[in-house]
């Protein structure tokens, strides 16, 4: 797949390779429901990397691999050891970890960082350990060096190193081999570089063979992308994380991109019904939790057409077929956060590039036996009416959009009238916590009935900090499979007006509700069901078994 040319699909405004990249190296679902709730109302010269052309493998045979000058020295000087147990200790001391199933592949003599250094690289691992010749006076344990290594799994890309003037983008003098590593410190994820100097083309070359043959194994690690950018993402951010921090990433792990800005609301949608998707190993959105539940969405049902699925009924969903990958762009981005515990584009596109896949369970919302849409959370009440309102002001920044139609509907704060039927969860070994894993099967059931206006701002407030936030007399959770919302009619009398909690009220002009889904606004305006399906959509991200413990506790009824 690494040299296949996907087709553009419709819209398509932008065709990227990557082949070289100049960059400076950086050292460092039931019939029946179950119960019920009434609710009431609730330069110069540069150094840059290149594929270069490997020679033939006659030639590597007959001139073998040489040692530039001072290394040349510094090797003849390590072999002439007169003890033969002391000249073998580097050798030893690369071995001795290596267990006795795995053998080398290659073993040569590079300079990093300045030394010149005994290098080994095996099926799992690059070893490397400073030469130190002998010396009169020194001890075996003088000679003792610690020996450093990464795993192979680690790295993303090489590069064959190169020394050119400036203005060049080919030839030049090559100065040895740069490996990129992914490297983690907590949830993020960061790139990293190693140098191994050394001047002989044949030498680099079987390496740069090597290393390049072992990466080529890994699986899920995707050759070519179909890049989806919502370019009114936050005040236009999403083009510039993408064409700052993520591009250029890709490049260097000789990813293929096809990119396509959205124009209009829906655009992703219509794109991924026409796309041809088999060119491609995954789809990546960048944009906030809207345009992500758009593609998200999109890539399912594509999947429900291609294999000829009847969604105008009860149905079970087929899986997506190719993963998802989330680079956050937008004002919230929660769902990149649940992936990814971290808000941080260049992890995301790290997760992406080290084919970091994670089966994540998703849900239908269907009304009349008809599929509105997939998603993976929703808001039905104060959720969906904040949104809706601010949906009305985009002409508003976004920040000041969200708080103004927070603060809104806090001012017009009223409980939903409605019927609420939920299939629980019998096993009594899954318990509730204030996040969920993304593949547990199960979903999590927040209900908050009426209560007064200082009170419902407590919880929310304790809502954002995970602690005890469901720790109030009005809210109960369940954890479930299955859910139907059912709005009460509402009775309006000849003046246009209904009473409700005591209160008269102007009837609304249309009997539709709005939802929240995943940061996306739905309108029903009659009864909508969630159900649960279990590992639905690969998302790129952490492996599921890496999350940490969640320290949020709730009271499960």
């Amino acid at each position: 797949m690494a040299s296949r040319a996907p087709v553009r699909c419709p819209g398509s405004s932008r065709r990227q390779q990557g082949p070289a990249h100049k960059h400076r190296s950086r050292r460092s679902s039931s019939s029946s429901m179950g119960d019920t709730l009434h609710l009431p109302g609730s330069c110069r010269r540069v150094s840059a990397w290149s594929e270069g052309s490997a020679p033939s493998p006659a030639r590597l045979v007959k001139r073998p691999a040489s040692v530039p000058g001072r290394l040349s020295d510094r090797c003849e000087e390590w072999s002439s050891c007169s003890d033969p147990e002391e000249r073998s200790l580097g050798s030893a001391r690369l071995s001795r970890d290596l267990g006795r199933e795995e053998s080398a592949l290659l073993r040569g003599i590079f300079e990093i960082g300045k030394r010149s250094c005994d290098v080994l690289l095996t099926a799992s691992r690059l070893l490397w350990s400073p030469i130190r010749p002998e010396s009169p006076g020194k001890s075996k344990a003088d000679l003792q060096i610690k020996e450093e290594s990464v795993d192979v799994r680690d790295i993303f890309s090489v590069k064959l190193k190169r020394r050119r003037a400036a203005g060049k983008e080919k030839g030049g003098t090559l100065l040895g081999i740069t490996i990129f590593l992914c490297v983690r410190k907590g949830h993020k994820l960061k790139d990293d570089s190693i140098d191994l100097h050394n001047l002989s083309e044949d030498y680099c070359h079987i390496w740069y063979r090597q290393l390049k043959e072992i990466l080529n194994g890994f699986p899920n690690r995707p050759k070519s992308l179909k890049i989806i950018i919502n370019p009114q993402s936050h005040k236009g951010e999403a083009t510039n994380v993408y064409y700052r921090h993520v591009e250029p990433l890709l490049k260097l792990a000789d990813i293929q991109t096809d990119v396509t800005e959205t124009k209009y609301k829906g655009h992703g949608l219509a794109l991924l019904k026409e796309c041809e998707l088999q060119e491609y190993d995954g789809i990546v959105c960048v944009g906030g939790d809207g345009s992500v539940s758009e593609v998200a969405h999109g890539l399912l049902l594509r999947a429900q057409m291609d294999a000829g699925k009847n969604i105008n009924a009860g149905f079970k969903p087929v899986r997506a077929s190719l993963p998802l990958g989330i680079i956050s762009a937008g004002t919230a981005n929660v769902l990149a956060f649940s992936v990814h515990g971290i808000r941080h584009s260049v992890t995301a596109t790290l997760h992406i590039i080290m084919g970091n896949i994670q089966a994540v369970d998703a849900c239908t919302f269907s009304s009349d036996d008809k599929l509105l849409r997939f998603g993976f959370s929703s808001m039905f009440g104060f959720g969906g009416r904040s949104l809706a309102l601010a949906e009305r002001h985009r002409w508003m920044p976004p920040n000041q959009r969200r708080d103004f139609a927070v603060i809104k509907s806090l001012a017009n704060l009223k409980a939903e009238s409605c019927d609420v039927s939920f299939l629980p969860i019998t096993d009594r070994t899954v318990t509730c916590h204030g996040e969920h894993k993304l593949n547990d099967g199960t979903m999590s059931l927040t209900v908050v009935h009426n209560t007064s206006r200082p009170e419902f701002v407590r919880h929310l407030k304790r809502y954002a900090t995970l602690k005890n936030q469901f720790n109030f007399p009005f809210v109960e959770t369940h954890l479930v499979k299955e859910v139907k919302l059912h709005p009460r009619n509402i009775s309006c009398h000849a003046n246009g007006l209904y009473e409700e909690n005591g209160k008269v009220r102007p009837c609304p002009s249309e009997d539709v509700h709005a939802w929240n889904i995943d940061g996306d606004l739905l309108e029903a305006s009659c009864e909508v069901q969630v159900r649960l399906h279990p590992e639905l959509i690969n998302l790129y991200g952490r492996n599921i078994e890496e999350l940490d413990e969640v320290k949020g506790k709730c009271n499960c009824l």
